[in-house]
């Protein structure tokens, strides 16, 4: 079947420990560890074709134990995958703590993802897709060049400036119809694209903003859509029509770690169906708060049954 999503981004071997709490610098903490799969690209794939949305996935591994995982894993999703094996490279991995409290701390190698080459990359689906979606975890030239194809194509483009690294272009930009930051990320482009005319703008001048003044700031960073998620507080969108605030779902965490990646899999969903940027977000922001209330990264992202019962019981 023709995927109505293409993810391009990157799959990483999440290493995981469960704490108490957060060690301090020099301490020594007894935890609970689990391995699974992840990686921003890989769960935002298996969010969207978990609610039954055709999704292909491109993403690069080593010629390792946890390449050989991934494709087991999105095997038994029944999500197309198209892994490039790069020789000289490992699987990326993640080293994630999760706090008794739900909260997590990432820090990640990218590895193999870093030499995703544009011709790993099967254009022809990007070009034929309604929804694709980036992050920048992956080699940045090819994502640049992914955007670019697909939008020149009239396909939708999604970028999640997740994680914003150091070598990162603002003029990436011109090529996404929807960007989505969360507050540390958008923080950081502020200060990054010429046009804000801001060089020290920080979280916490953006926690005191009014909707009015954040949306303003919103439209020079030049981007159609803004889409800006707030963790517990929802998420604010801002289009050329205006700006909007949804408030999320109160749940109780678990695991706050995806929760960004299964926003941007609803949000994808959403759009390839038809829905307003607007419905597209709100479906993002359910599947975001059912992935926090169990335990991983892609293991987390309900399905599309999971989500209409959640979605009724909302109401």
């Amino acid at each position: 079947m023709k995927p109505r999503v293409v993810v391009v981004g990157s799959y990483v071997q999440d290493l995981c420990w469960k704490c108490p709490a957060f060690p301090r610098t020099g301490e020594t903490m007894v935890g609970v560890f689990a391995s699974g799969p992840g990686g921003k690209g890989s769960n935002q794939a298996v969010a969207a074709g978990r609610l039954g949305v055709p999704t292909l996935f491109v993403g690069a591994v080593g010629n390792d134990a946890f390449a050989r995982e991934a494709r087991a894993f999105h095997r038994a999703e029944g999500i197309a995958a198209r892994l490039a094996v790069k020789r000289r490279h490992s699987t990326a991995t993640a080293g994630i703590l999760v706090d008794a409290e739900g909260r997590n701390q990432i820090i990640i190698s990218p590895a193999a993802n870093l030499a995703l080459a544009r011709s790993d990359v099967p254009i022809a689906a990007v070009r034929g897709a309604r929804v694709v979606v980036t992050q920048l975890e992956s080699n940045l030239a090819t994502t640049a060049w992914v955007l670019r194809e697909a939008r020149s194509a009239g396909v939708t483009t999604i970028l999640n400036t997740a994680p914003l690294r150091a070598d990162f272009r603002p003029a990436m930009l011109r090529h996404v119809d929807i960007v989505v930051p969360n507050e540390i990320e958008f923080a950081a482009l502020v200060n990054r694209v010429p046009a804000t005319g801001v060089r020290d703008f920080t979280e916490v001048r953006l926690a005191s903003m009014s909707y009015t003044d954040l949306h303003a700031l919103c439209r020079l960073l030049g981007v159609p859509a803004v889409i800006l998620t707030l963790g517990d507080k929802g998420c604010f969108i801002s289009t050329g029509d205006g700006f909007t605030h949804l408030p999320a779902h109160k749940v109780r965490a678990v695991d706050t770690t995806g929760a960004g990646d299964a926003f941007v899999g609803g949000l994808a969903a959403g759009l390839a169906r038809g829905a307003s940027i607007t419905d597209a977000a709100r479906t993002g922001n359910a599947v975001a708060a059912l992935s926090v209330t169990r335990p991983g990264t892609a293991s987390s992202m309900p399905t599309a049954r999971a989500l209409a019962a959640f979605l009724r019981k909302a109401r």
